[in-house]
């Protein structure tokens, strides 16, 4: 008993900490490109509105976060509605400039600590923190999560749990499997 829920703790771990890893190289690729895009348009088309240089290379990047976490970070858990998806993503990255903000709030006006060190690290580095585990979670279960998820991309995920237990793990977790649980036929099915 304990080794089915060692080998069921470890598969789980072993899935949530890949989706971590590919999430934090998608969040470091999207700063890369929000910087780059910012740099560049300072230097040349917007270098009198800094403002709006910011907002393009924020919008840019945020999509290119999108299209990297739909595609590679959480393929496997897309939605079927593709609108939607977008929606629930913007939202939820809305929802974590404002817990940026709040922090810088919170040092500002409560702690009364108005210096540009005190007002970066609470923006920059706290805020980014709590915002980025917000963001985890809340593409994990909310955007990318498993209602409504399109039909063809079904059969391959890689963690399929039947039953309450837990049947495969795919990838480079290798197969795990449980006493008396059978392997699916994937031969039959469709590959996306």
């Amino acid at each position: 008993m304990f080794e089915r829920i060692s080998t069921k703790i470890q598969g789980l771990v072993s899935l949530v900490w890949r989706e971590v890893a590919k999430f934090g190289v998608v969040g470091g690729a999207a700063f890369v490109v929000d910087s780059a895009i910012y740099l560049w348009m300072l230097s040349g088309p917007m270098s009198d509105s800094p403002v709006k240089a910011k907002i393009v290379a924020g919008v840019v990047a945020t999509l290119f976060s999108w299209v990297a976490n739909r595609y590679w970070t959480f393929r496997h858990r897309r939605q079927a509605n593709v609108a939607r998806e977008l929606v629930m993503f913007l939202v939820m990255n809305a929802i974590g400039l404002g817990i940026a903000a709040a922090c810088v709030w919170v040092t500002k006006y409560i702690l009364l600590l108005t210096d540009t060190t005190s007002v970066f690290i609470a923006g920059s580095v706290v805020g980014l923190v709590l915002g980025t585990i917000f963001r985890f979670f809340a593409y994990r279960f909310w955007v990318f999560g498993d209602r409504n998820i399109a039909p063809q991309l079904r059969p391959e995920p890689e963690l399929v749990l039947a039953t309450g237990s837990l049947t495969q793990v795919s990838g480079d977790a290798g197969d795990i499997f449980d006493a008396g649980s059978r392997r699916p036929d994937t031969d039959s099915m469709p590959r996306v």
